[in-house]
């Protein structure tokens, strides 16, 4: 069978946008010889479509959108994903997705394994499918899965289900089996989903066709990356990562290919761009304004911002304050001129001492502390959100996610914004960005130097709140930060067992009581893109007010 795939970047809600996205995707697909087109998974309503299904108008418009859609049908078929209403018990309902031909009643298969883990909350929504079956299509019998559905307990964090609906669908015949996914990016995970889904076809052996989104949805990430692999396993075709793409692909196909991964470094970098690129886009916004300090998060944000947004619509900012080295203040110009934006020079250091007198009686006799360090980065934050209320522009935070598990930020202040891009970043991995950025990027287009000026990565970090301060004069060494924080926070260890992994008790034990008492701030951070294996705000749920220690 030649099925069309197209790999479509929905938006979440606008279903008359997404409307048009499938139907020119469908045309152009079927004018060059589709006999089945694909989508991705909830490609009308947009994944993941969250509370907006409880609006009164918004299932019945996605069902209007789906009858819509069925008018323009023509000579190919047309699998597409909506949500369809539970007419029975349970959940009110169903991730769907209905076969759309010419002439024929909408046949409807519903989702039959519904994640509720990590970023998923679909058990909140849906009712599983009551049973499965395959579709006569095209003188074959086609098996029809959304996403999950394919996930077999090797690649789950742990066994769910007791159902296996590929299995179902095999044993009722089905020769071909198609997969309609929403599957977030997370680092290597491209790779994994294409040895699961060869591994499955080997097992049963049947082709397998599965058609991902791409595009950023509020914090999640779709990478596309959608594969079809024939009857052995075999890889026979791969769509491009982090953009929209169609491919027609005959499942009968003999010549095969080899998987396309890049660097790790490239693939983060990619999925950040595609995320901030996309949430401004879907939220209306048209450029955005960050801070430049002369660090490296905010070198690294200023490149990924340059790189979806373009350097006429990202602006810097430069904010001395009295403990800024001359060294920063050079290499955030430096930076910016590099990038071809333009930079903002407004220091901070009168508006501080102005700030400070204002306390000056009720402060008395009391020696400065991180009082007055904060008042800094609170006062960069009103200087950034002024111009972005004046110009419009989104405020983007460039705090990692090393800083935000232990607290090391200032509420109200470098904190501000709209949309913190590396927030799940570790800072060893952002100095791996950085190198990236300056070897390879530097190497696309005009560029023929460095971007990010050397001494930005080499010397060592500090926030510049007073005098000669420097990151590890609180934190330990970022290399072993980060991996404390993997364990405790993305494998879920406890402080006893890390301990086991050959790290400094004390060491452990501070990380531990830090991560779980800043809480609070992460509950008020900005959202920020995923790209690891568990981040920080979306998927993950801590009570602030506890007192558990392990």
């Amino acid at each position: 069978m030649k099925i069309g795939f197209a790999q479509l970047n929905p938006t979440v809600g606008d279903l008359s946008g997404n409307f048009e996205l499938i139907l020119r995707a469908y045309e152009r697909l079927a004018a060059t010889g589709a006999e089945l087109v694909l989508t991705p998974e909830l490609a009308i309503t947009g994944y993941p479509p969250q509370d907006l299904l409880f609006k009164s108008r918004f299932v019945p418009e996605n069902l209007a959108i789906l009858e819509r859609l069925h008018s323009r049908v023509g000579s190919a078929a047309l699998l597409v994903g909506f949500v369809d209403r539970n007419e029975g018990r349970g959940k009110p309902f169903h991730n769907a997705a209905a076969l759309l031909e010419a002439g024929k009643p909408i046949r409807k298969a519903h989702k039959s394994l519904l994640p509720s883990y990590d970023v998923f909350d679909e058990d909140r929504y849906f009712e599983p499918a009551g049973r499965v079956e395959p579709f006569d299509l095209c003188g074959k019998k086609l098996g029809v899965t959304l996403c999950e559905d394919i996930w077999t307990e090797h690649y789950l964090p742990r066994p769910f289900y007791d159902i296996e609906p590929v299995r179902g669908l095999i044993e009722q015949g089905a020769e071909i089996v198609v997969n309609l996914s929403a599957s977030p990016f997370t680092l290597h995970k491209p790779a994994i989903r294409r040895e699961m889904v060869g591994a499955l076809a080997r097992a049963y052996r049947r082709p397998i066709c599965y058609c991902n989104a791409v595009g950023g949805n509020d914090q999640l990430v779709f990478d596309g990356n959608s594969i079809a692999v024939n009857g052995s396993g075999e890889l026979i075709a791969q769509l491009p990562g982090f953009r929209e793409e169609e491919v027609i692909v005959d499942t009968d196909a003999t010549s095969m290919i080899e998987f396309r991964e890049g660097k790790t470094t490239e693939e983060l970098f990619a999925a950040l761009s595609l995320g901030l690129r996309d949430y401004l886009r879907k939220c209306n916004f048209k450029s955005a304004v960050l801070g430049l300090s002369g660090g490296v998060d905010s070198a690294v944000v200023a490149a990924i911002a340059v790189d979806a947004l373009g350097a006429e619509n990202v602006v810097g900012v430069s904010m001395p304050s009295p403990y800024s080295s001359r060294g920063s203040i050079d290499d955030a110009l430096a930076l910016a001129r590099n990038l071809g934006i333009k930079c903002l020079e407004i220091p901070i250091a009168d508006s501080f001492k102005a700030f400070k007198a204002q306390f000056s009686e009720i402060f008395k006799g009391l020696p400065e502390n991180e009082t007055e360090e904060n008042m800094q980065p609170r006062l960069r934050a009103m200087t950034l959100m002024a111009l972005s209320n004046k110009f419009g522009h989104l405020l983007l935070t460039t705090g990692n996610k090393s800083e935000l598990a232990v607290g090391y930020c200032t509420m109200y202040g470098d904190m501000a914004g709209g949309l913190a891009v590396i927030s799940d970043v570790p800072k060893t991995m952002v100095y791996e960005l950085a190198r990236w950025i300056n070897a390879d990027y530097a190497l696309r287009g005009d560029h023929r130097r460095e971007i990010i000026p050397r001494s930005t990565i080499e010397k060592a970090p500090s926030a510049e709140l007073k005098p000669n301060q420097t990151d590890q004069d609180v934190l330990p060494p970022y290399e072993i930060l980060d991996e404390i924080l993997r364990l405790y926070v993305e494998e879920n260890l406890s402080a006893r067992d890390i301990i086991t992994h050959g790290f400094d008790e004390k060491t452990v034990r501070w990380v531990q009581r830090r991560v779980d008492l800043n809480e609070y701030k992460r509950e008020q951070a900005a959202p920020g893109l995923k790209v690891t294996s568990l981040a920080f705000g979306v998927g993950r749920r801590m009570p602030i007010a506890q007192k558990y220690v392990d």
